[in-house]
């Protein structure tokens, strides 16, 4: 109930009576002020005017089980959502959620992580207040072996709800870290838990920079986050129910086809790798190329001096003017 009135306050341009909420919930006079007491404590300004009910004023950055789904406008991704002050991990609730049970499309919210961690283990800053920490647990009906691709889908969708939001040109690194003016607010990190021919569960970690103004020295070069690069707060439930739109959207298109035939053109689109000269550190030897973009299959796809290509399959990719290769 919490979370729907919330949103009738967020869609009313007037006021909305206490009376139509009590109808609407089926629920007396003193619960529905019970809610807006809570509301204001979250530090939701809300006005109440005898006769004439309530209105929203102002709408914070304020992250909680509410906010999310108030905002949330889909169809199965992140309509359920498990919010925490603060935990461990994201990946790691959903993923114990995901033995446990839990449905298609679950969200996992923090305010802020204890032990947020990245791909080969780096651990990930998520401070209280400031950034997105956020995992979706799926059950596909695929074969294993397309499992990675759905790193690239989280990829564009976050690429594009940001864009949804924020008047920015974000770009992706391949495969998933997200680029604004050439430093990472980004990281993604997609884990499964399969038999040999079938997927128990999926969770893709999202871990968004939002409102940061400051970073540990050994980053500050190459990290920043949403506000830093826009000059302005950030609120960060907007951001997540963006994503959450626009990865239903990819998901649904990518399970279709089986592949990223039809998101290639959008995803090459934010490539900040495509048309550029890159360093493959490649377990057998790194070798410099010319990136072309990706394969249906979402590998990239690198020309060699010698006019041969190859696509990458795993490994890091350097880009040069990104992160610090030149």
């Amino acid at each position: 109930m919490k979370a729907e009135i919330l949103r009738l306050l967020k869609e009313s341009s007037s006021y909305i009576s206490g009376q139509q909420l009590c109808d609407h919930f089926q629920v007396s006079r003193t619960a529905v002020w019970k809610v807006m007491e809570q509301l204001k404590k979250e530090g939701y300004i809300i006005e109440a005017v005898r006769n004439k009910g309530y209105r929203l004023l102002d709408s914070p950055d304020v992250m909680s089980k509410a906010e999310v789904e108030s905002l949330i406008d889909t169809e199965w991704a992140g309509r359920d959502v498990v919010y925490y002050d603060v935990t461990d991990s994201t990946n790691i609730q959903a993923k114990a959620e995901g033995e446990k049970g839990a449905t298609h499309g679950t969200l996992f919210v923090a305010d802020r992580q204890s032990a947020g961690k990245g791909r080969r283990g780096r651990s990930w800053e998520s401070p209280s207040g400031d950034s997105i920490s956020m995992t979706i647990l799926l059950r596909p009906d695929f074969a294993p072996t397309k499992a990675p691709m759905l790193t690239l889908v989280m990829a564009l969708s976050v690429a594009e709800g940001i864009c949804d939001i924020l008047p920015v040109e974000t770009k992706i690194k391949w495969p998933n870290d997200i680029v604004l003016n050439n430093k990472k607010i980004c990281g993604i990190l997609t884990e499964m838990s399969t038999e040999i021919d079938y997927i128990n569960y999926v969770v893709i970690g999202v871990g968004i920079n939002v409102n940061q103004e400051h970073f540990p020295e050994e980053i500050r070069d190459t990290a920043t986050s949403l506000k830093n690069e826009t000059g302005k707060s950030v609120k960060r439930g907007e951001i997540i129910a963006a994503v959450m739109a626009r990865f239903e959207q990819y998901y649904e298109e990518f399970t279709r086809t089986g592949n990223l035939s039809t998101l290639r053109d959008a995803y090459e689109a934010h490539l900040v790798n495509k048309d550029r000269n890159v360093r493959v550190l490649d377990p057998a030897g790194a070798y410099e190329a010319h990136a072309k973009g990706i394969n249906d299959t979402g590998e990239l796809i690198v020309k060699l001096a010698d006019g041969t290509e190859r696509d990458v399959y795993a490994g890091e990719v350097s880009v040069r003017g990104i992160y610090g290769y030149v």
